[in-house]
């Protein structure tokens, strides 16, 4: 429980502090938002940064009013993307902190979509679980325009002919075909299978 001291006005008989349900290190969050300083010295982790944003409404602070791309506690939520994105995507949409999910969202590239629980999903929220929904259908899209065409054809060289350029063009739809269908989060890597396809077109 955290304490501030009281007014002027408070009686000498009166206990000169006002209790608050927030232990200190939420409220030294919260007071450092509220006057929009940094308080990153102190390390606050991010279950702290996580609790302090969701009491903000209890101070009368619309949290997205305060944590814009500019103000310090953006940057600290920020720093946190790499060790919990989806939680603090979950976040930025429970509060519409539209700036900080898409910021947060190059992190969740590699995110397996199916293992989203059904409680994550009802943090996130219909309208930013889409946007991260189509962040990966747009990515997988964008995959498959960039190697599905083949090679441009070039005049036929002594190394290289209009048979060879055939040979290349098959080899180049059969590998591009694999990767742009079956791209998972991650990296993707040929299998033996494949390789061995691939050779018998040399």
């Amino acid at each position: 429980m955290g304490v501030l001291p009281a007014s002027s006005s408070t009686s000498p008989d009166q206990e000169p502090v006002i209790s608050l349900p927030d232990d200190s290190e939420v409220l030294n969050v919260i007071l450092h938002t509220i006057y929009e300083m940094s308080c990153a010295q102190y390390s606050p982790s991010f279950e702290i940064l996580v609790t302090a944003v969701s009491r903000l409404h209890a101070y009368g602070i619309v949290p997205k009013t305060r944590i814009a791309p500019s103000a310090p506690l953006f940057s600290l939520l920020l720093s946190y993307a790499p060790l919990h994105p989806l939680d603090l995507y979950a976040l930025a949409a429970t509060h519409d902190l539209y700036d900080l999910a898409v910021s947060t969202s190059s992190h969740l590239l590699s995110f397996p979509l199916a293992s989203l629980t059904d409680e994550m999903a009802g943090h996130i929220g219909p309208v930013y679980l889409k946007r991260l929904f189509f962040l990966h259908f747009g990515r997988s899209d964008a995959l498959k325009r960039v190697l599905l065409p083949p090679p441009h054809p070039h005049a036929p060289t002594p190394d290289c002919d209009f048979t060879e350029q055939k040979k290349l063009t098959r080899a180049w739809a059969l590998a591009s075909a694999y990767l742009a269908w079956d791209a998972r989060p991650g990296k993707t890597r040929f299998s033996d299978s494949l390789g061995r396809k691939l050779t018998r077109f040399n």
